[in-house]
């Protein structure tokens, strides 16, 4: 059998090693179809890819843009969402709801930050990460709407499957209402229909309201 082809492959036939660096990263961001959410789809039949994810996460940042609290750059906004995702390569998804796996969360992502955006030429390298760490630390306009589609998502497919991840054991509403606190911080209108949705959501069963023995502000 052959040697597996790779981009190194094709750097002596095509003499353009920055391309090259390109397509490595490309092909190697295409893994993102194989790593599996635990979010389902509308229609229930499985859960969605990492790949599927990312890509409505930038259909609706490009539909929802006007509903910003705060003015932004819809094209750095996408770029976010499009490279947010590709340390689950090597890092895996996390639960959002899994404060086991949530503790190395971090640690295991930077690994894989310095990895995956090592593969592209240097001045590109240097641009995604910085994107990158920006979503991460959600500290301008831009990276807090991208941050609030990647929470709308998947409050919208556990409302619309009628609870879906939410029924996961020890999941209650304080936990959906504390991940979901950078959709309001992104976007006031966002943030209204958020809260309405987790109230209905309750009041429908598809959540587990807090637990008894919380006392309430």
């Amino acid at each position: 059998m052959s040697e597996k082809i790779t981009a190194d492959h094709l750097e002596g036939f095509l003499g353009n090693r920055r391309l090259m660096e390109q397509l490595a990263f490309i092909l190697e961001v295409e893994k993102l179809k194989t790593i599996l959410r635990r979010t389902l789809l509308l229609d229930r039949s499985r859960v969605e890819t990492d790949a599927e994810h990312t890509w409505q996460l930038a259909l609706m940042a490009a539909v929802l843009a006007e509903h910003s609290s705060e003015p932004i750059d819809l094209l750095r906004v996408l770029k976010m969402l499009l490279i947010h995702d590709v340390v689950e390569i090597d890092a895996g998804d996390t639960f959002a709801y899994d404060a086991v796996a949530r503790a190395s969360q971090a640690e295991r992502e930077l690994l894989a930050a310095d990895r995956i955006f090592a593969l592209l030429p240097a001045d590109q390298a240097a641009e995604f990460r910085a994107l990158w760490d920006e979503f991460e630390e959600k500290r301008t306009s831009d990276a807090r709407f991208a941050n609030a589609m990647d929470r709308f998502q998947p409050l919208l497919h556990n409302f619309f499957t009628e609870g879906g991840t939410w029924h996961t054991a020890g999941v209650t509403e304080p936990d959906v209402v504390r991940r979901m606190e950078p959709i309001a911080i992104a976007s006031g209108t966002l943030g209204d229909l958020t809260e309405r949705l987790i109230a209905l959501a309750v009041e429908q069963g598809f959540l587990a309201p807090r637990a008894e023995a919380e006392p309430r502000a």
